[in-house]
Protein backbone atom coordinates (compact mmCIF):
# COMPACT_ATOMS: atom_id res chain seq x y z
CA UNK A 1 0.00 0.00 0.00
CA UNK A 2 1.14 3.34 -0.96
CA UNK A 3 1.62 6.39 1.77
CA UNK A 4 -1.05 9.25 1.26
CA UNK A 5 2.00 11.59 1.09
CA UNK A 6 5.32 10.97 -0.35
CA UNK A 7 8.10 13.01 2.07
CA UNK A 8 11.10 14.40 -0.26
CA UNK A 9 14.36 13.40 1.60
CA UNK A 10 17.76 14.87 1.39
CA UNK A 11 18.93 11.92 -0.31
CA UNK A 12 16.27 12.33 -2.90
CA UNK A 13 16.96 15.75 -2.83
CA UNK A 14 20.32 14.72 -3.27
CA UNK A 15 19.54 12.11 -5.73
CA UNK A 16 17.75 14.34 -8.49
CA UNK A 17 20.81 17.27 -8.41
CA UNK A 18 23.27 14.47 -8.75
CA UNK A 19 21.32 13.12 -11.97
CA UNK A 20 20.86 16.45 -13.68
CA UNK A 21 24.43 17.30 -12.99
CA UNK A 22 25.64 13.89 -14.78
CA UNK A 23 22.74 14.66 -17.75
CA UNK A 24 24.70 18.41 -17.79
CA UNK A 25 28.35 16.54 -17.64
CA UNK A 26 27.33 14.30 -20.35
CA UNK A 27 25.79 17.07 -22.77
CA UNK A 28 29.18 19.27 -21.86
CA UNK A 29 31.08 16.14 -22.86
CA UNK A 30 29.38 15.32 -25.57
CA UNK A 31 29.45 18.57 -27.14
CA UNK A 32 33.42 18.91 -26.49
CA UNK A 33 33.66 15.36 -28.15
CA UNK A 34 31.42 16.89 -31.27
CA UNK A 35 33.61 20.00 -31.42
CA UNK A 36 37.24 18.88 -30.94
CA UNK A 37 37.11 15.04 -31.26
CA UNK A 38 35.15 14.90 -34.78
CA UNK A 39 36.34 18.25 -35.67
CA UNK A 40 32.38 19.53 -35.87
CA UNK A 41 31.96 23.68 -36.03
CA UNK A 42 28.97 24.65 -34.08
CA UNK A 43 27.00 27.18 -35.36
CA UNK A 44 25.66 30.14 -34.01
CA UNK A 45 22.49 28.36 -32.11
CA UNK A 46 25.00 25.67 -30.80
CA UNK A 47 26.95 28.06 -28.70
CA UNK A 48 24.07 29.84 -27.16
CA UNK A 49 23.50 26.28 -25.81
CA UNK A 50 26.52 25.85 -25.22
CA UNK A 51 26.37 28.86 -23.02
CA UNK A 52 23.52 28.08 -21.08
CA UNK A 53 24.16 24.56 -20.83
CA UNK A 54 28.08 24.88 -19.33
CA UNK A 55 27.34 26.47 -16.43
CA UNK A 56 24.77 24.03 -15.12
CA UNK A 57 27.68 21.66 -14.63
CA UNK A 58 28.53 23.69 -11.58
CA UNK A 59 25.76 25.18 -10.30
CA UNK A 60 24.26 21.41 -10.13
CA UNK A 61 27.49 20.53 -8.80
CA UNK A 62 27.52 22.78 -6.34
CA UNK A 63 24.02 22.29 -5.21
CA UNK A 64 24.60 18.47 -5.01
CA UNK A 65 27.50 19.26 -2.21
CA UNK A 66 25.65 21.87 -0.54
CA UNK A 67 22.12 20.35 -0.83
CA UNK A 68 20.56 23.41 -2.28
CA UNK A 69 16.91 22.53 -2.98
CA UNK A 70 16.16 26.22 -3.86
CA UNK A 71 18.85 26.20 -6.95
CA UNK A 72 15.65 25.63 -9.36
CA UNK A 73 15.57 29.09 -9.54
CA UNK A 74 19.17 29.01 -11.26
CA UNK A 75 19.05 26.06 -12.82
CA UNK A 76 15.28 26.64 -14.73
CA UNK A 77 15.96 29.72 -16.49
CA UNK A 78 19.03 28.69 -18.30
CA UNK A 79 17.56 25.19 -18.68
CA UNK A 80 14.29 26.71 -20.30
CA UNK A 81 16.06 29.42 -22.40
CA UNK A 82 18.13 26.45 -23.82
CA UNK A 83 15.27 23.89 -24.43
CA UNK A 84 13.68 26.72 -26.23
CA UNK A 85 16.85 27.22 -28.11
CA UNK A 86 17.19 23.85 -28.87
CA UNK A 87 13.88 23.40 -29.89
CA UNK A 88 13.69 26.33 -32.73
CA UNK A 89 17.20 24.49 -33.90
CA UNK A 90 15.57 21.10 -34.28
CA UNK A 91 12.49 22.91 -36.06
CA UNK A 92 15.48 24.35 -38.39
CA UNK A 93 17.03 21.60 -39.37
CA UNK A 94 14.03 19.45 -40.20
CA UNK A 95 12.01 22.04 -41.88
CA UNK A 96 14.36 24.23 -43.90
CA UNK A 97 18.02 23.89 -45.30
CA UNK A 98 18.89 27.79 -44.44
CA UNK A 99 19.18 29.69 -41.18
CA UNK A 100 18.52 33.18 -40.48
CA UNK A 101 21.76 33.29 -37.76
CA UNK A 102 24.91 33.45 -39.46
CA UNK A 103 26.72 29.91 -39.41
CA UNK A 104 25.36 26.24 -40.91
CA UNK A 105 22.59 26.11 -38.22
CA UNK A 106 19.71 24.70 -40.05
CA UNK A 107 22.88 21.62 -41.52
CA UNK A 108 22.80 18.32 -39.88
CA UNK A 109 26.49 17.43 -39.26
CA UNK A 110 26.10 14.65 -37.59
CA UNK A 111 22.76 11.98 -36.83
CA UNK A 112 23.01 9.34 -33.85
CA UNK A 113 23.10 6.26 -36.09
CA UNK A 114 20.58 4.21 -34.16
CA UNK A 115 17.55 6.83 -33.14
CA UNK A 116 18.32 9.18 -36.68
CA UNK A 117 18.71 11.92 -33.64
CA UNK A 118 20.71 15.06 -34.47
CA UNK A 119 23.14 17.44 -32.40
CA UNK A 120 20.20 19.82 -31.81
CA UNK A 121 18.09 17.17 -30.65
CA UNK A 122 19.97 15.34 -27.98
CA UNK A 123 20.32 19.35 -26.17
CA UNK A 124 16.78 19.25 -26.15
CA UNK A 125 16.58 16.12 -24.51
CA UNK A 126 19.44 16.98 -22.21
CA UNK A 127 17.40 20.74 -21.05
CA UNK A 128 14.49 18.74 -20.48
CA UNK A 129 16.29 16.24 -18.28
CA UNK A 130 18.12 19.09 -16.39
CA UNK A 131 14.98 21.04 -15.98
CA UNK A 132 12.69 18.00 -14.33
CA UNK A 133 16.21 16.63 -11.76
CA UNK A 134 16.50 19.95 -10.62
CA UNK A 135 12.11 20.72 -10.40
CA UNK A 136 12.08 16.93 -8.54
CA UNK A 137 14.96 17.57 -6.23
CA UNK A 138 13.66 20.88 -5.79
CA UNK A 139 11.27 22.66 -2.86
CA UNK A 140 8.77 23.27 -5.58
CA UNK A 141 6.98 19.98 -4.92
CA UNK A 142 7.45 19.67 -1.04
CA UNK A 143 7.32 23.96 -0.43
CA UNK A 144 7.14 23.03 3.57
CA UNK A 145 10.88 21.36 3.75
CA UNK A 146 12.58 24.64 3.12
CA UNK A 147 15.28 24.62 5.85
Amino acid sequence: MLPDRVELTTTDSRFWLASGAVVATVATTGSLWFSLGLGLVPCTLCWYQRILMYPLVIVLGVAVVENHDTIWRTVTPLSVVGGVIAAYHSLLQATTTSCTFAGPCAVVQWRLPVLGLTIPNLSLIAFVLVTITALAGSDVIQPERQL
